[in-house]
């Protein structure tokens, strides 16, 4: 009986000592896991520039930042419904300040409802050459720009215009200065670099290349590239540059060939493009840069009540045939669509009154095409947009404005090259869409016509402050690369930078 009591207590000693145990070995492991959580003593107010930016989609307001890791995949994403019950056409712009928001559907982006802080965006005094020195403009005393109060140096027209983003970006910085409410723009011009989200580099890059990037008699060199080279020194000089590495930097290049020298030096910058047509993936990408609209060369159809049986012609195409390229599907399509009845498909220019003639034309036209050129995108898609004409595109390496929150399906039709030259495969598609689905594409291309509006002074939801608001949305991105690449560089030592100077032989990798 002894020796069974004995063995009893034995076990209930040895399960108190393992219950008790076990006990401390969980509560170790708690403390352990609490003292790598995340600390709780950091004040989020006291960080720079804590803000996000909003994006409204259907109406309700998000964060950004949530969404960043979907937008930065690379893939075109679709936000979807771009329905609205609101337009915009043939309004006034307002002189001093910009009128009440116009919410639309289609995940309009604003910076500036609920309080939301616009873009603050540091912009360098290049000298006039840079800039309005190429519109006849001289500048009075020490300033290097117009007063804008005053006079407002006219860019030039005709084809100039369809690559004129470089102007209207410029004159709206500009004139956040004067504005009554600087909420109302989606930027505002700082003058202080630390305090700004961005950096803008105001050369009208397209301008020169279209003006001036022929080399004359007895020149080694034509004066856009000289502008470059010395744009180029000077930007990559200043402290802001050397501050990030250049990747806050805004640089325009809107005409596929401007800037062709010195978009090898500035890469690391944001580019604003129209196309990635002419550049290589690591120098320019959906990654890091901006695709921005063409500014519409033909006329707004304003106050339109044109229905489908009101458009005689099925289908529309109006300019160069012949070129290089994936542009050579333009010709292929001309032999294929040649013979269809209410089919216009011909040469055309902006001579001889080009532009009235296809302002007309495509008023009258149910359906526009937009076949790749030289480079993938072209203006076309645009005037079609300003004239209420489907949009019919084709080209397969395009990439659109916007398309992080404008779903383009909505109000284009999509074909792929390889389909679109198939005898009768575009012709059959076109006619097979109905008129309640044309009418319901008609009216969402009024919807979203704005976005595509360049003006003076910028309104909400028109080109230049959607732009702004694009450039916005890629703000935490080059936050996080510039804060990443400051990991090490306090603890790096004077021996090693000066290792880092030491060029290595080209076969060194």
């Amino acid at each position: 009986m002894a020796d069974r009591y004995s063995s009893s207590s034995t076990r209930k000693l040895f399960l108190g000592l393992f219950t008790m145990a076990s006990i401390l070995f969980v509560l170790s492991w708690f403390f352990v896991l609490r003292s790598t959580d995340s600390p709780h003593y950091i004040d989020h107010d006291l960080l720079p520039n804590s803000r996000s930016f909003s994006v409204i989609d259907d109406g309700n307001s998000e964060s950004f930042s949530e969404s960043i890791v979907e937008s930065s995949t690379g893939n075109r994403a679709i936000l979807g419904n771009t329905e609205g019950d609101q337009e915009v056409e043939g309004e006034e712009a307002p002189q001093n300040i910009v009128e009440g928001a116009q919410q639309q559907g289609g995940g309009d982006v604003n910076c500036n409802k609920n309080g939301k802080e616009p873009l603050k965006v540091y912009m360098y005094d290049l000298d006039p050459e840079f800039h309005f020195g190429f519109l006849d403009w001289n500048p009075e005393g020490k300033s290097v720009w117009p007063d804008i109060r005053i006079n407002i140096p006219k860019y030039p027209g005709g084809l100039n215009l369809q690559h004129s983003i470089e102007y209207w970006l410029t004159l709206d910085l500009l004139a956040s200065e004067f504005s009554d409410v600087p909420n109302s723009h989606a930027a505002i011009r700082v003058h202080n670099s630390s305090e700004a989200d961005v950096i803008f580099v105001p050369f009208f890059s397209s301008l020169s290349y279209n003006r001036f990037s022929k080399i004359h008699p007895h020149e080694k060199r034509s004066r856009d590239k000289i502008l470059q080279d010395k744009l180029v020194k000077f930007v990559t000089s200043q402290k802001e540059w050397k501050r990030s590495g250049g990747r806050d930097h805004i640089v325009l290049a809107h005409h596929p060939n401007s800037m062709l020298s010195a978009r090898m030096k500035l890469w690391p910058s944001m580019f604003i493009l129209s196309d990635f047509g002419r550049y290589p993936p690591n120098i320019a990408n959906v990654e890091k840069d901006v695709i921005a609209p063409y500014k519409h060369v033909i006329k707004s159809y304003v106050n339109d009540t044109s229905t489908f049986d009101s458009r005689p012609t099925l289908l529309y195409f109006q300019g160069a045939i012949y070129r290089k390229d994936g542009g050579i599907v333009r010709q292929e399509l001309f032999y294929l669509l040649r013979g269809e009845k209410d089919v216009h498909f011909s040469f055309g220019s902006v001579k001889k009154d080009g532009v009235n003639k296809a302002s007309h034309g495509m008023h009258s036209s149910k359906f526009c095409l937009n076949i790749a050129g030289d480079t993938p995108s072209s203006n076309r898609l645009f005037d079609a947009i300003a004239s209420h004409c489907i949009p019919v595109i084709i080209s397969d390496e395009i990439e659109l404005p916007y398309e992080d929150v404008l779903d383009y399906s909505q109000f284009c039709i999509f074909v792929r090259t390889s389909n679109a030259t198939k005898k009768k495969f575009l012709i059959n598609l076109i006619r097979s869409i109905k008129k309640d689905e044309w009418t319901r594409m008609w009216h969402k291309l009024k919807e979203v016509e704005q976005f595509f509006e360049f003006q003076f002074p910028s309104k909400e939801g028109d080109a230049v402050q959607m732009i702004w608001q694009a450039v916005a949305r890629k703000v935490p991105a080059i936050r996080l690369k510039v804060n990443k690449s400051k990991r090490l560089s306090s603890s790096v030592t004077r021996k090693e930078r000066l290792l880092r100077t030491i060029p290595s032989p080209k076969n060194f990798w």
